[in-house]
């Protein structure tokens, strides 16, 4: 086991100087987001680096010529894409004269999921991971470092080495081995079950709603893929230009396709709706979507319904929806806590974040208490 002091730190501008082989030989699990693959179609796509705001700077620790540890960090010149939303902190920063950007961010872009951060088995190097990272800051006089959905032991540790603590909520589905949709339903409320039962019956009266996976995947799909998730950035945004390129799902599929679920809506022979979901070992993530119709429930049906189907059917443990919507909870989606670290280098901003972060901690908490106890879809056990 290294010491600390005995590893040699590098930054990379590119996830491809470090390789495939070292870097998914350190993860710990099967999430997808933290593969060399998904990373590196980021970047080759161009959805990260030059023009976008998200300039990686990968950190390795290696012991002689062994890489021990790795952990995905960007060099940020502003806070889009990340959704955890630091804009006042930046605000408050600049009108005392201090410069926010850029800034460090250790995460997957785009892609609010809890994974690891900290790329390593042994939790010695974890912790030089987080002091590299907190060097890397200082020595460059950036004005902060952000960690965001690091998974809830690394926050911890995070907190532990100095960094301020922040925690959210998410709404995600719990299979406790259902056999079937049905045995979920059968799990809540009466009224939730007959609003549920209705809501599918509407939408699949009026479009046909398919899973596509692995090698059924096809071009024509990812194509319409993106324009359906154009589609949703033009109604909520006003512009149709995604933060994932197009050339970015072809990419990605050319070694995850067997870790893809498409979930299409058909008008007979033409799609009208979309969503992409990702499969790790026992978790189901569901990701990004759109229309080019109208439909009420369709959103529920294509995003949520599908993915506790599919989630039942391949015996998933969970399946993760994404930021936001309570929504989600009146249909079956629960709430859990998701976590960020922050190191913030001047202390005339680390002070009041400080302080305002430990307000929200409390009031996420209770919100949480409230949401679990009196709106939870499932039947009130005696």
């Amino acid at each position: 086991m290294p010491e600390a002091s005995e590893l040699r730190l590098r930054l990379h501008e590119a996830i491809s100087e470090i390789g495939q082989a070292a870097w998914d030989a350190l993860r710990p699990d099967g999430n997808p987001f933290t593969a060399f693959a998904y990373l590196d179609a980021l970047e080759r796509s161009g959805s990260v680096g030059s023009g976008t705001g998200w300039q990686p700077a990968h950190l390795s620790l290696s012991d002689g010529d062994t890489v021990v540890g790795v952990m995905p960090l960007y060099v940020k010149s502003h806070s889009m894409g990340e959704y955890v939303f630091d804009q006042s902190w930046a605000r408050a920063y600049e009108q005392a004269s201090g410069a926010y950007y850029p800034k460090l961010q250790a995460s997957v872009p785009f892609t609010p999921v809890t994974g690891p951060r900290l790329l390593s088995p042994d939790p010695v190097v974890r912790s030089a991971l987080a002091e590299a990272a907190m060097s890397v800051c200082n020595r460059n006089q950036l004005s902060s470092l952000h960690v965001t959905f690091p998974t809830a032991e690394e926050w911890e540790m995070l907190g532990d080495n100095g960094f301020l603590l922040r925690q959210d909520q998410q709404f995600w589905f719990d299979n406790p081995g259902y056999g079937s949709f049905d045995d979920f339903l059968a799990a809540l409320s009466s009224n939730r079950r007959k609003v549920i039962r209705r809501e599918r019956r509407d939408v699949q009266a009026a479009v046909d709603v398919r899973q596509i996976t692995g090698n059924d995947i096809t071009q024509g799909h990812l194509d319409q893929l993106y324009d359906f998730i154009a589609d949703t950035y033009e109604r909520k945004w006003g512009t149709g230009t995604p933060y994932l390129t197009r050339e970015f799902f072809p990419m990605v599929a050319e070694t995850l396709r067997d870790r893809m679920l498409l979930v299409f809506a058909y008008d007979g022979d033409r799609p009208v709706a979309g969503a992409v979901n990702f499969i790790g070992e026992d978790v189901l993530y569901g990701r990004q979507w759109g229309c080019h119709v109208d439909l009420p429930f369709l959103h529920f049906e294509v995003c949520y319904y599908q993915a506790i189907d599919f989630a039942i059917a391949r015996g998933l443990k969970r399946v993760e929806a994404g930021t936001q919507g309570e929504h989600k909870l009146s249909r079956g989606y629960l709430p859990h806590p998701v976590y960020s670290a922050h190191y913030i280098r001047d202390a005339r901003l680390r002070a009041p974040v400080a302080a305002y972060l430990a307000q929200e901690r409390q009031a996420v908490l209770q919100h949480m208490s409230v949401l679990g106890d009196e709106a939870s879809p499932f039947k009130k056990t005696p």
